[in-house]
């Protein structure tokens, strides 16, 4: 006999392992079921030589050790998946990556309503009020519009708001748009009507009132929202009571202790897992407390997502308002309804939380600036893609140019308007290093046409329309506007990698370009037109 040192030879069968040395023998690396099953076979070898060698797919044992390698297997995945859930970065599941964003005071933004400028023309001159002006109100319930969704063909509610300096009016006790003869595109003279007004706004989501008393003892009074989902930024807040300092319009705010003192009238709005919604007031310390048998009137909008895009003059019904009299009118959207997108995508939170965080509330470098801009929603409900820069020009360091795309979709991007810059601007200014000169500046969109054709087996060609379909889904995720920033070239290699995701396709290729795309740092590369050609192979 050769001795070869090995549990084959015979002469090592003749050795007894001890107790001590077995823990030698365990492979310690094993996770799957394959590494693991293979490990308790080689163990059962060594430690039991002469006692167990029948290691035939249909033997006891061997079903023993599958179930203990396919428990095993379980476990160690299960203790991964816990693990990797404790960090953000490796994170999936999107309740777990909310609650790690609330230890740092970061939540994920909730839908956001699409928005379009609105036209309303009343069929008769209202009547003139005292003082030769003009009164004209609509009640809340008169406010929301129902059409049918021009995507699925469901009911899809807008709800009415005034527009003043570019930002939505503040709320009241009452819930109720007043419009006056001043704000008119035909002001009333002696030869014209007040009877056209364009300072309004339709924002998607059914608008709900609430109101009652604070009855709560406690310093800080909280308020559950009955219906959801709440559209991001659509809650109005105005608080009746005999002190004037906690009485009038309370301002929305990302986190009530960001209140500088304790007249700050100001309320948090707390979401859940599935965007219900309450409302936290201040204490006294930080933030106004409203007074107790103090009364409140809360109107906010339920909905939101991309189902509110719809086309100009897609929305045409006849609106009830009152002068006195009852005053019927014609209400339209002047504008394409855009901006409508789902809740934030847990990548898209995972990508500006930290730098969020790292701000503190206040912005000093370029990553606080972008983050921003990127996470801000505007008193109309809008968002954007934005990137910081420091201008490159003599004794200019101080000067930072924002450059800001509005987004229109998930898939499209347009040109910021004036309310958005506006708005950005003075949120900003409350936070910035007193010597920064912040510029807002229009970002530049570089649309992109794309021919592709795709390589499938012979046996699809009765799915060739599903299949299309799928790629096309693909191609428009791959181009989502989250997915691509100011200054990102596009690289034909991940664009066909993401293609080859889908198992039917064999082979794809980018017919109209010959290599990828680069771009400056102050451009965002969008889909435009979109061919897709099939072949069978």
């Amino acid at each position: 006999m050769v001795f070869s040192a090995t549990v084959g030879s015979d002469f090592e069968k003749l050795v007894k392992i001890g107790d001590n040395k077995k823990t030698s023998l365990i492979d310690f690396a094993g996770t799957d079921f394959l590494d693991i099953r293979t490990s308790l076979i080689k163990y059962t070898k060594a430690v039991y030589p002469l006692d167990y060698h029948n290691f035939s797919e249909s033997d006891m044992g061997m079903m023993l050790i599958e179930l203990v390698s396919y428990m095993g297997a379980v476990l160690s995945h299960k203790a991964d998946h816990l693990a990797h859930e404790n960090y953000l970065q490796t994170a999936r599941n999107r309740n777990n990556i909310r609650k790690l964003l609330a230890l740092v005071g970061v939540r994920i933004k909730g839908p956001i309503s699409a928005v379009a400028d609105a036209s309303l023309e009343f069929k008769r001159s209202p009547t003139f009020g005292a003082g030769g002006n003009v009164t004209v109100t609509i009640a809340p319930s008169a406010r929301v519009i129902t059409v049918n969704s021009p995507e699925d063909s469901g009911p899809l509610n807008f709800t009415l708001y005034k527009v003043v300096n570019g930002a939505l009016e503040d709320s009241n006790n009452t819930g109720n748009i007043t419009l006056l003869s001043t704000d008119a595109d035909n002001p009333s003279v002696a030869t014209t009507a007040s009877s056209v007004y364009t300072n309004l706004a339709m924002l998607e989501g059914s608008l709900v009132t609430m109101e009652g008393n604070f009855n709560n003892t406690e310093q800080a009074q909280r308020l559950s929202l009955a219906e959801g989902p709440v559209v991001e930024r659509s809650t109005q807040v105005y608080v009746s009571s005999v002190d004037a300092t906690t009485s009038g319009v309370y301002t929305e705010v990302d986190n009530i202790f960001f209140a500088s003192g304790e007249t700050d009238k100001i309320y948090q709005v707390v979401y859940d897992d599935d965007f219900n919604a309450s409302i936290l007031f201040g204490d006294g310390i930080a933030g106004a407390a409203p007074p107790l048998n103090s009364t409140y009137f809360i109107t906010y909008r339920t909905g939101g997502g991309r189902r509110g895009n719809i086309p100009v003059n897609f929305i045409s019904t006849d609106i009830t308002a009152t002068d006195g009299a009852d005053l019927a009118g014609t209400l339209t959207n002047s504008t394409l309804a855009t901006g409508g997108s789902e809740a934030e995508s847990v990548e898209h939170a995972k990508k500006y939380a930290p730098l969020t965080f790292r701000s503190q509330d206040r912005l000093v470098t370029l990553y606080d600036y972008t983050a921003f801009a990127n996470t801000y929603v505007s008193p109309l409900g809008a968002a954007a893609k934005a990137k910081a820069v420091t201008r490159k020009a003599f004794s200019s360091a101080n000067v930072i140019d924002i450059y800001v795309l509005e987004k229109a979709s998930e898939s499209q991007l347009k040109r910021a308007t004036s309310a958005f810059k506006k708005s950005l601007l003075q949120s900003i200014d409350v936070k910035k290093m007193a010597t920064d000169e912040i510029v807002i500046v229009d970002g530049l969109i570089r649309t992109l046409d794309l021919v592709v054709t795709a390589k499938l087996d012979k046996h699809n060609k009765a799915r060739e329309e599903v299949i299309k379909l799928r790629i096309r889904d693909k191609i428009i995720d791959f181009f989502n506007v989250d997915n691509f920033n100011f200054g990102k070239d596009l690289s034909l290699a991940d664009l066909n990698r993401a293609i080859f995701e889908l198992q039917e396709v064999r082979f794809s290729s980018i017919d109209n370009l010959a290599k990828d795309v680069s771009i400056d740092f102050n451009e965002i590369i969008q889909l435009n037109n979109l061919a897709i050609n099939i072949e069978f192979v």
